[in-house]
């Protein structure tokens, strides 16, 4: 990114059947937890909040991977929700998109096959697979 967020949350995906007893469990030991919040609630009380925890539900076979006996999203996901939560991830949107991707590319080794598959899962495979393209040959 060429501009840095100036705040930061935490997203925690888990299961969706989960979803409301780890709202509730983070909510009692007093941290500011919101649960799959609307573009208002992250507009007027999200970005407001010092150390928020957003909750969502993890898309049924999301690219995970294994870190430490924990499970965390890959950089293949990672990608690709960036890009079909405009709203939860509005920093990054635009000119930061392409260039986040752009570095991505250039510095890692992504499996699109991966990437294109979560998508899809995610209904928008068209339209990263198209991004995708345009930053492979530089468009």
């Amino acid at each position: 990114m060429l501009h840095q967020p100036g705040r930061f949350y935490t997203v925690l995906e888990v299961d969706r059947d989960a979803a409301e007893s780890v709202f509730y469990a983070l909510n009692d030991m007093g941290k500011e937890v919101f649960l799959n919040p609307s573009q208002d609630i992250l507009n007027k009380y999200v970005s407001h909040s010092k150390n928020p925890i957003i909750i969502v539900p993890l898309i049924t076979e999301a690219p995970v991977q294994e870190v430490d006996a924990f499970s965390t999203c890959s950089l293949e996901k990672m990608l690709v929700d960036i890009y079909c939560d405009p709203e939860l991830f509005s920093t990054f949107q635009g000119a930061e998109l392409k260039r986040i991707y752009q570095t991505a590319f250039d510095r890692y080794s992504i499996s699109i096959a991966k990437m294109l598959r979560y998508a899809d899962r995610r209904t928008k495979k068209a339209e990263v697979e198209l991004l995708i393209y345009k930053q492979i040959n530089g468009s």
